[in-house]
């Protein structure tokens, strides 16, 4: 073997700095960054992909070797590890494991005190407030640890989702600067939510109540003008506050799967909305100020008992590019009647109006319906049929009686 395969194949001596501890490692140098990772799993309990290696302030890329990153003899790494991607009992914190203690010949292992405790929360908080992330999914929680109000105006996003939280303290308002806050898959009801401290997070943007037992939004929820997205499917509501209007920044409503019966008129003033999912609730009817959505370009109706739909919802929502009507009482037949009724009803201005990218659009996906229901009308097909170009009214009416 030459001086050069020696020299290659050579180990050298690394220190990689982990949650306060300092892990020494003996490697190869022409070893990839990720067999390094590979090798820091067992000593830290963070699997690979969850691992990132930081070296003189840059990010260590997984294809590249030691030699090739510059991480010499001697070099000190940083390892910092991803929320969610460890085994076991989780990552192997500072003391975390147990300590030998000897005597003459025996030796004990003891388990970590209170002080290890103290020592944990302690680099627990500074994480939090470091990052201004406080991840606390899948925890078994059954309320929220006080030293989460400690992070104050530091943190950014909670996530307590998936525990067994039960209450929701006024105590929230303290964290000030939060943007994002999921309380999903807790089993909370209306009486475990203190609105006043919730309301005062004026600049919250995504608020998620997902699978809980929530049966009312109070009007309270208006004072959130800065929300962007309101996740509240899979609860036992029955309405939607008419303060929901307040929120004009709201892009996605997501209320699907609760016991909704009507849409408050107010809908029509959330002008940002672009995706809106009403699914599987009990409407009969929607509100004429839906087609004040002229950004929307979802919207998701199934498994309601619709029987028709706004005719400002064609006229004005020209960015609609996906409507699920699966499993309601609107049919093709309704739609191109309705269409029928407003062309008799309006002027000789409706000429390449909605009215004739809808009916052209029906005949386009008769072929794709086969129950009395719709699923989808796509953008693909919608985009198509806004280029046709039609000389007259009669045209279409042509088109439309041509065909079964």
């Amino acid at each position: 073997m030459s001086k050069d395969d020696g020299e290659s194949s050579a180990d050298i001596n690394i220190t990689v700095k982990f949650s306060g501890r300092s892990i020494p490692i003996s490697i190869p140098k022409d070893s990839t960054i990720k067999q390094l990772k590979s090798h820091l799993q067992p000593l830290t309990n963070v699997l690979p992909r969850g691992q990132k290696l930081i070296f003189k302030g840059k990010l260590l890329v997984d294809a590249m070797t030691l030699k090739e990153s510059e991480v010499m003899n001697g070099a000190k790494l940083m390892l910092m590890a991803s929320q969610g991607l460890h085994q076991g009992g989780g990552p192997i914190l500072k003391e975390a494991q147990t300590r030998p203690i000897s005597r003459g010949k025996e030796t004990e292992y003891k388990r970590p005190d209170a002080r290890t405790e103290i020592v944990m929360e302690k680099d627990r908080l500074q994480r939090w407030k470091t990052t201004g992330v406080i991840a606390l999914a899948d925890c078994n929680l059954k309320a929220i640890p006080n030293e989460v109000w400690d992070c104050g105006s530091s943190a950014r996003v909670l996530d307590v989702n998936n525990n067994s939280i039960q209450d929701v303290p006024n105590k929230i308002s303290c964290l000030n600067s939060i943007q994002k806050l999921f309380l999903d898959g807790n089993g909370i009801s209306d009486e475990a939510i203190r609105w006043e401290g919730l309301a005062s997070l004026k600049y919250l943007t995504v608020l998620s109540f997902t699978r809980n037992q929530l049966m009312n939004l109070p009007s309270a929820l208006g004072s959130l003008t800065s929300l962007r997205q309101l996740h509240v499917a899979n609860n036992k509501l029955t309405s939607l506050p008419n303060e929901i209007g307040m929120l004009t920044r709201l892009e996605v409503l997501k209320a699907n799967n609760n016991r909704i019966t009507t849409v408050p008129e107010c809908i029509g003033e959330c002008s940002s909305l672009i995706e809106v999912d009403l699914s599987a609730n009990l409407l009969s009817e929607l509100p004429d100020t839906l087609g004040n959505l002229h950004n929307l370009k979802a919207l998701h109706l199934s498994n309601n008992g619709l029987k028709s739909l706004p005719c400002t919802l064609f006229k004005h929502c020209l960015q609609l590019a996906t409507l699920d009507l699966h499993n309601t009482e609107i049919t093709m037949d309704v739609l191109r009647q309705g269409g029928k009724n407003l062309m008799n009803a309006g002027a000789q201005s409706i000429r390449s109006s909605w009215i004739l990218e809808l009916l052209a659009l029906l005949n386009s996906m008769k072929a794709l319906i086969k129950t009395n229901s719709f699923s989808y009308i796509t953008c693909s097909l919608l985009q198509e049929t806004r280029k046709e170009k039609f000389a007259d009214i009669d045209s279409v009416y042509a088109l439309n009686s041509s065909k079964p």
